[in-house]
């Protein structure tokens, strides 16, 4: 009696339909083959499904399960491939860094561009889905020798470059599904535009704010300096300004659906602003935000005085309050994530144990984990993990699926 045992691989491949799965296994169940391993894939009702299988060759690889599985298969209208395998473990030994390419679009030439420098380094494993709105995301699990690590990540930012794609790279491991507390910045990132220029328009020094406000957000002015001179542009400005400023905030495309997901996954969700409290709280309270940390202003009877209360929520004051938010929730700075736009945000971001360059200035993007660069704020789900399917079927549940129309570029 042949006791020699070898490795079966079973590949079948064609239009998906109910029942293929459970055909093929109907027929292995007849022959004493051991089940190592299935994966199946299925792209536009295009099934791939492999199945390995082990046993005496003169059953595994012999010419009774090869003809009972071919006919089979053939019956259902697909096609089957049966071939020895090599003798490798059965669970390969896992990826060492995960890559996430978001594009609109993402175009053959560079996603080429993208698994030629991964081929130069070592190999893809898993490629997947992820998004296709509003932007197309593709996730690859890939394996590089440990020194090459740091390679990977600048060879990969020059492609994005060179290609115009987000490219965010990380470290494949359990600590990427662990975050539990992320950060947002608000001007320019959680919500569209600069709220102190808003407030600046309204006294006729938009033009004077908004030149600090982009030299500050470049890091050519120290950001607290920066700030009481914009302010002081304030003085005189009743009051109830303040709210009808809050009342018109929008939200940049995305904010909401990446709060309700990410709240739905158990995180805390905060927001870090050089702006004010007065108009951020009310926001904050809307999504129900875990934290806010942001300036006062200070008012006397009913008018702005032109100067800002107490400790300034600047570059040193976002990566504290982001601390403070970790150790009142807590939870470990490694398992944080933070997202931001200007110079302020450099010192949050490199505090956290995921940074997020959003939209943001090339100073910011240097510095980051990753780097995005579509307006969408729910690409910042992607990076994380989550897919589009898995956000759409959350939203469906709760009545509140919706895809807006994105004008072509």
């Amino acid at each position: 009696m042949d006791t020699d045992k070898v490795s079966v691989l079973i590949t079948v491949t064609g239009i998906d339909k109910p029942g293929v799965t459970s055909a093929l296994f109907e027929v292995l169940s007849a022959h004493d083959v051991e089940l190592l391993n299935v994966e199946q894939v299925v792209i536009r009702d295009r099934l791939t499904l492999g199945v390995l299988v082990s046993g005496a060759s003169t059953v595994a690889d012999g010419d009774s399960l090869h003809a009972e599985v071919t006919a089979v298969i053939q019956r259902l209208g697909l096609d089957v491939t049966i071939e020895r395998s090599q003798d490798v473990p059965v669970i390969a030994e896992p990826s060492t860094h995960t890559i996430v390419v978001l594009g609109r679009p993402i175009t053959p030439a560079a996603f080429g561009a993208v698994a030629s420098e991964v081929a130069a380094l070592g190999n893809i494993d898993f490629i997947r889905g992820v998004s296709d709105y509003p932007v197309t995301g593709l996730e690859l699990r890939v394996s590089v020798p440990q020194e090459a690590g740091a390679d990977l990540q600048a060879n990969l930012a020059r492609v994005a470059a060179r290609q115009g794609i987000d490219i965010a790279v990380e470290r494949y491991s359990l600590e990427r599904r662990a975050k539990r507390l992320i950060v947002f910045d608000v001007d320019s990132t959680l919500v569209q535009g600069e709220v102190i220029e808003m407030l600046a328009d309204r006294v006729g020094a938009g033009a004077e704010v908004a030149a600090i406000t982009e030299a500050a957000m470049r890091g050519e002015l120290d950001f607290a300096d920066s700030l009481r001179k914009r302010v002081a542009t304030l003085a005189g400005l009743p009051a109830e300004v303040l709210d009808d400023v809050a009342e018109q905030l929008q939200l940049t495309p995305g904010a909401r659906t990446t709060i309700r997901t990410l709240r739905r996954l158990g995180f805390h969700c905060g927001v870090v602003s050089g702006g004010f409290r007065r108009i951020i709280e009310p926001l904050a309270h809307d999504l129900m935000l875990d934290f806010v940390a942001a300036n006062d202003l200070e008012i006397v009877d009913g008018v702005l005085t032109g100067r800002v209360m107490g400790p300034i929520i600047d570059r040193a004051g976002k990566a504290k309050a982001l601390r403070d938010f970790a150790e009142q929730a807590g939870v470990p700075m490694e398992q944080t994530v933070a997202v931001g736009d200007g110079a302020n945000d450099i010192d949050m971001l490199t505090a956290a144990g995921l940074g997020v360059a959003f939209n943001a200035k090339p100073a910011v993007r240097e510095v980051a984990d990753a780097s995005l660069s579509h307006p969408y704020l729910d690409t910042v789900l992607f990076i994380l993990g989550v897919t589009r399917a898995e956000i759409e079927v959350a939203d469906a549940v709760d009545g509140v699926l919706r895809r807006v129309e994105i004008p072509p570029d």
